[in-house]
């Protein structure tokens, strides 16, 4: 469903915001890799956001993503601390696991192996 222009501005808000709050928190970087903000979506009621993470070189990516949820509610916290003036009412936060970098490594693979295959049927 196409998003109206409140929902993408309202969006871009959060996430500037989320990101700014987790790069002071420190959860940016954790276990020697990198977490971000790839896409934030909001409902038509502006209620609810789901917040899309990317983890880059992250041990464990999914026991991260559970430490993430159950601070869930400090993360809104920090947010409606900040976004006071912009809302009235600080959205619900759920969390998700962005796969998209894991997509396009393993395209990027099967394409490499066909093109392989391709110099070695032209020999």
């Amino acid at each position: 469903m196409e998003e109206n222009k409140r929902q993408k501005q309202v969006g871009k808000l959060i996430m500037e915001e989320l990101s700014d709050i987790f790069q002071r928190e420190g959860m940016n970087i954790v276990d020697g890799g990198m977490v971000s903000i790839t896409k934030v979506m909001i409902t038509p009621d502006l209620l609810d956001a789901r917040v899309y993470l990317s983890f880059y070189q992250v041990k464990d990516a999914m026991a991260l993503l559970h430490k993430i949820k159950e601070r869930g509610w400090e993360w809104r916290k920090l947010l409606g601390q900040r976004v006071k003036n912009q809302l009235r009412r600080v959205p619900e936060l759920n969390f998700f696991s962005d796969d998209t970098l894991d997509h396009i490594f393993k395209m990027e693979e099967i394409f490499k192996k066909i093109n392989e295959e391709r110099k070695i049927d032209k020999d």
